[in-house]
């Protein structure tokens, strides 16, 4: 049997849109403008360096985390409020 606390917690969940083109390129600029503000770290430079990118890879891997967080914010609150 279910709890109802958890049924109540439930509802109030946001539901995940179908994955579209429009939810890819949130995504992908989200994490072309984190990759963008790497730049602006004061070390860019420290660990081993991606081979076509200025920076390291840790920081391109923060850059890429970073933007994955920011768009799928965006994505939900898009969900939430019917823009998406």
């Amino acid at each position: 049997m279910i709890s109802p606390t958890i049924l109540a917690v439930a509802s109030t969940v946001p539901v995940t849109p179908e994955w579209n083109q429009n939810v890819g390129i949130i995504i992908s600029v989200s994490c072309l403008v984190a990759l963008v503000l790497t730049f602006k770290i004061q070390k860019p430079q420290v660990g081993p360096k991606v081979p076509l990118l200025p920076i390291s890879i840790p920081a391109f891997i923060a850059a890429m985390c970073f933007g994955h967080l920011v768009g799928v914010g965006i994505v939900l609150g898009l969900t939430n409020i019917g823009g998406l």
